[in-house]
């Protein structure tokens, strides 16, 4: 909880967290088929190191590689790794129920309404604060682009019914405020 509380953070804070484990709450309560311990377990870590640098899931990783063993067997251990590596690219293949999950809820935002989207936008830019206004513009531009170029965003039955489209359309809107 204190990385999630670091005042540096903009968005990957523990208001973030919360969301994505409601997510899962909700993907799971809709049927979402995943291993509830590893996933959780992910989700906790995914973003426990994020400081806007590349590696930041990696260190993520290695971070749940050091504090879990002993508190959990090691194929649990292996896999909350896993997991949140797979939180880089968000492309778990479609027969990796738990990579589905953990990739959908955290994309979830993707899908929020109007006011709750803008305010993830802000925030996102408040972490990239460092970078000057043209960089960050074309940054996330890049990133959205290649979001949107996916087949789809998300990957569970129940996400892909309610949540594709309204995120489709939050990020092409963003998208065209990037290029205005």
């Amino acid at each position: 909880m204190a990385a999630y509380a670091d005042p540096a953070r903009g968005y990957h804070d523990a208001r973030h967290l919360g969301e994505v484990l409601e997510r899962l709450g909700e993907l799971a309560e809709a049927g979402a088929d995943f291993d509830r311990t590893p996933v959780l377990l992910a989700a906790w870590f995914h973003d426990a190191v994020y400081d806007g640098e590349r590696d930041a899931e990696e260190r993520s990783a290695s971070w749940a590689e050091e504090a879990l063993p002993g508190l959990v067997d090691a194929a649990t251990v292996a896999e909350v790794a896993r997991l949140v590596r797979l939180t880089e690219s968000h492309r778990p293949d479609d027969a990796d129920r738990n990579g589905c999950a953990l990739s959908d809820a955290d994309l979830g935002i993707l899908a929020a309404a109007d006011g709750r989207y803008d305010e993830y936008v802000a925030a996102v830019r408040t972490e990239y604060g460092h970078l000057p206004d043209d960089v960050f513009t074309a940054g996330r531009a890049d990133v959205l682009r290649e979001l949107v170029a996916k087949p789809r965003l998300f990957h569970t039955a129940y996400a892909l019914a309610h949540w594709e489209e309204p995120a489709r359309r939050n990020v092409e809107r963003e998208l065209s405020v990037l290029a205005a």
